[in-house]
């Protein structure tokens, strides 16, 4: 036996041994975690995983992505040299020279240019981290210039050097052939040196390059960077559906809610964890972290994953590191928990398909089914949704009242064509009941037949569900769903994007399946079918539109309000700086809207301060909380001159 592999074999066992244990480990500690289906569509989770994982879509969708990617395949192609270089340390006479000569040549010439490709990466990598690091590459429990990721970067470089020198040291011996044009030109610098001093080089890189690969073999499960690991996996089990949609609870005595210790989430949840890349975006995007609220996505997931491994899979006789509590590395402070706005800017930049908010409403439900601990403003929120179905606390009865001078409007099942679900602001608040006559307007112009409930119209039960009392939500949403199979609904239209999303995505865990569509999707219809009359161009002046975070990000709907604006105008709106995808919230979701902002600076100011830079004449929108939050910031501002219009209004003063 050569006496490399005299030294190298037990070598490679005992690292080999130590990168399975821990992973082991890790894995064993993903398997605490509750049950959850994520195995079915196998055909749409690969296709997903190649997408998001191999493909990269989200890496790519940032400039500096393309540099990732670079470094994400180069290490891919090289799994293929670094496999064939400890086959080499363990099995004598084993070699790629072997195969036959052209593919030995192209495999060659692949190696050493992907090689310069993941040195250049590593050069990037490092330059941006010391001199030009984003601020989200840091924040309260890491910074950019993190002692592992420099780490990790100078492994990398180092395992590139290595390699070069090492196949640079056997060109000059003459003992590789193939075409290596970065290694060629390093050889021809050695030629000079005597055969023992290359023999020396070649060695002393060989064994560099050993250590150095099984070293950083046996960091990825101990580190961050556990990642490359979990990752690709991790984009496999991604939730098929809009992860906005949180899993049901089932209510029986002795029964747990929510969450409140970290082996009470699943093990997808657990596995999300170790997937997170760290790269920051998602704290880039959040609004509660823009504008100075304790809540960083990034540092709940973290603190998932260091509760976690602190507390371990045996309980017995060790005090435990609480999930929720004073603000502390493994547990996530209320504060925090209560500033999520839930409106999916983390889900949708999130490169590996982490899934932040249904976690932060899984211990928002501990909160509030277990303790009965939540801001002291949501209890008559809470109290009025239970009492009457609507967060002001106001009599069912004052529901249909703003349609009374426009006749009997009743849903009639064959008779009307859609049921028109108002929802709580659109039949209450003064302001959105504007935005209800308007659309009904636009409605009977078009000859679509339509009536409402009425009284018997219940609240939706959004805010109580992204709030955590997922107990009243269970009890509104079969009373909802009863109520429409009993009136034989077989379409809705609604103006309220929460609203929309919750009947057309949460109810469908009740089995209610019909066709649900936001008022915006409908008129953009309307308009293409020839069916409003001709819009006389109604002048708004300088025009932008605010995109609805329920409308948008989580429903994918962002071409129809445009088109209904540009119908409406004869021009299209024009963009907030944050649009589309990147849009900002108006700080009224997930329940914000019952509640005052008591710590850093408003969101709807920061949305407003954004919009006022263009110095719009109007501000158009789609969504009755939208609306409600840039009002009061224009106010607030002192900017009252701007309007702020739905797409409803705008139709309807269109055509009149």
């Amino acid at each position: 036996m050569p006496s490399t592999q005299i030294y190298f074999l037990p070598l490679f066992v005992i690292a080999l041994v130590a990168f399975c244990f821990s992973c082991y480990q890790r894995l064993q500690l993903v398997a605490v975690g509750t049950s959850e289906d994520r195995f079915d569509r196998p055909g749409e989770r690969l296709a997903g995983m190649f997408r998001y994982a191999f493909g990269q879509e989200r890496v790519l969708a940032r400039p500096y992505g393309l540099n990732h990617f670079a470094l994400f395949w180069a290490f891919m192609l090289l799994l293929v040299a670094n496999v064939s270089f400890l086959a080499e340390g363990l099995f004598s006479g084993f070699t790629l020279s072997a195969l036959p000569a052209p593919l030995h040549h192209v495999l060659g010439l692949a190696f050493d240019l992907v090689s310069v490709v993941a040195l250049v990466s590593v050069a990037v990598a490092l330059a941006r981290r010391l001199f030009f690091a984003p601020s989200y590459l840091g924040n309260d429990y890491t910074k950019a210039c993190s002692g592992e990721a420099l780490l990790i970067l100078a492994l990398i470089a180092t395992l590139m050097v290595a390699f070069f020198l090492l196949n640079a040291a056997q060109i000059a011996l003459g003992a590789e052939q193939t075409l290596r044009p970065v290694s060629g030109a390093l050889a021809t610098l050695l030629q000079g040196m005597p055969q023992a001093s290359l023999e020396l080089v070649a060695s002393a890189s060989w064994w560099v390059h050993a250590v150095v690969l099984l070293l950083f073999m046996n960091l990825l499960p101990r580190s961050k960077h556990m990642h490359i690991l979990t990752a690709i996996p991790n984009c496999y089990f991604r939730n098929l559906e809009k992860p906005n949609v949180q899993p049901r609870e089932s209510f029986e005595l002795g029964k747990r809610f929510g969450v409140s210790e970290v082996a009470q989430f699943s093990w997808k949840d657990l596995l999300d964890s170790f997937s997170c890349t760290e790269c920051g975006r998602c704290q880039d995007l959040c609004p509660a972290h823009n504008t100075g609220k304790p809540l960083n996505p990034r540092r709940i997931i973290h603190d998932i994953k260091v509760n976690l491994l602190e507390n371990g899979v045996a309980n017995a006789g060790k005090k435990q590191l609480p999930l929720i509590g004073e603000k502390a590395e493994g547990t996530s402070c209320e504060d925090a928990l209560w500033s999520c706005t839930t409106c999916g800017a983390c889900l949708s930049v999130c490169p590996v398909l982490i899934e932040h908010m249904p976690k932060i409403v899984k211990m928002r439900r501990h909160l509030v089914q277990e303790k009965a601990r939540f801001p002291e403003e949501l209890l008559n929120l809470f109290e009025n949704m239970e009492q009457r179905s609507n967060p002001w606390g106001i009599a069912p009865s004052e529901r249909g009242k703003w349609a009374n001078l426009l006749g009997d409007k009743e849903f009639v099942a064959g008779k009307t064509e859609y049921l028109f679900f108002v929802g709580c602001a659109g039949s209450f608040d003064s302001r959105a009941k504007q935005t209800t006559v308007a659309l009904a307007t636009v409605l009977d112009k078009a000859g679509v037949t339509w009536g409402i409930l009425g009284r018997e119209e219940l609240c939706c039960g959004d805010s109580v569900r992204r709030l955590g009392n997922e107990f009243v939500f269970d009890r509104m949403a079969r009373e909802n769903v009863a109520k429409f199979k009993e009136k034989g609904v077989t379409k809705i239209v609604t103006q309220c994007p929460h609203c929309f999303s919750t009947l057309k995505n949460d109810y469908r865990q009740y089995g209610l399946e019909l066709e649900v569509l936001h008022h915006s999707e409908l008129i953009a219809r309307l308009v293409q079918e020839g069916k409003l009359p001709a819009a006389k161009g109604v002048n708004l002046g300088k025009t932008l539109f605010h995109d609805s975070c329920y409308l948008g990000r989580h429903n994918d709907t962002f071409a129809a309000p445009r088109q209904v604006i540009e119908a409406a105008t004869g021009a299209a709106p024009g963009e907030f700086e944050r649009q589309k995808e990147n849009g900002f919230c108006c700080g009224a979701g997930g329940g914000r809207m019952w509640m005052e902002e008591q710590i850093g600076t408003r969101i709807n100011h920061d949305r407003v301060n954004e919009a006022l830079k263009q110095q719009p004449d109007t501000i158009c929108v789609s969504c009755p909380y939208c609306m409600t939050m840039l009002e009061d910031g224009l106010k607030d501002q002192g900017a009252e001159k701007v309007r702020v219009k739905d797409i409803a209004e705008v139709m309807a003063e269109a055509i009149n």
